[in-house]
């Protein structure tokens, strides 16, 4: 790729910090420089191009899944980010990316597109992930898309430790099932205060 830069004020001669103002500058308009920041050699700019990127609409399908193979977790995860209103991120490698914290975002960002494609992988994720911050994640946004099928996997949170109980007694709010119901009793009476706090303001 072409340098997008002019020559006097190419990435080599900048610090970190002011390439990354210059992007986020540039990003808004003349995606040019975003463009050729996606492919500089540090990653705070490459994370700072893509949101930039994304900001003005022009991060397109074909850029955003070669990020997906970005070596910086912090890309990816700005890109799991960025997906929650980025619609050209496809977030199924971001859902099984070797990083938790890449997938804890993309779980977030599911969530807030409320799509039920990601129904099946949010499900295994908040079941059977070792991290708890990505199971606590994926419940969430299985109760932000509300879909049926999500509830199983809500109510088997319901046993998981007091941070994911917390979070899947918040998930059951979209649901209308006798199953809610009973759980919410249960809820109620849980060793965490926080949860049979969010218990009562349900019930």
């Amino acid at each position: 790729m072409s340098s997008a830069w002019p020559a006097a004020d190419r990435p080599h001669a900048q610090s970190v910090s002011t390439r990354r103002t210059i992007l986020i500058a540039l990003g808004r308009g003349d995606t040019g420089p975003a463009l050729a920041g996606l492919v500089d050699d540090d990653e705070r700019v490459r994370a700072t191009s893509l949101f930039a990127l994304a900001s003005a609409s022009a991060l397109d399908t074909q850029a955003a899944t070669a990020l997906t193979h970005d070596p910086s977790p912090r890309v990816r995860r700005a890109l799991a980010e960025a997906a929650a209103s980025c619609t050209s991120v496809l977030l199924d490698a971001l859902l099984v990316d070797d990083d938790y914290g890449v997938i804890e975002v993309a779980c977030w960002a599911a969530g807030e597109r409320a799509d039920p494609q990601h129904l099946s992988a949010l499900d295994a994720i908040a079941r059977r992930h070792p991290d708890a911050l990505c199971r606590e994640s994926a419940v969430a946004a299985l109760g932000a898309i509300g879909d049926p099928a999500g509830l199983d996997a809500i109510l088997l949170a319901m046993s998981d430790r007091a941070t994911v109980r917390r979070r899947a007694v918040l998930a059951l709010a979209p649901f209308d099932d006798e199953r809610v119901d009973d759980a919410l009793r249960v809820a109620l009476t849980d060793r965490d205060w926080q949860v049979r706090q969010a218990a009562e303001d349900l019930a």
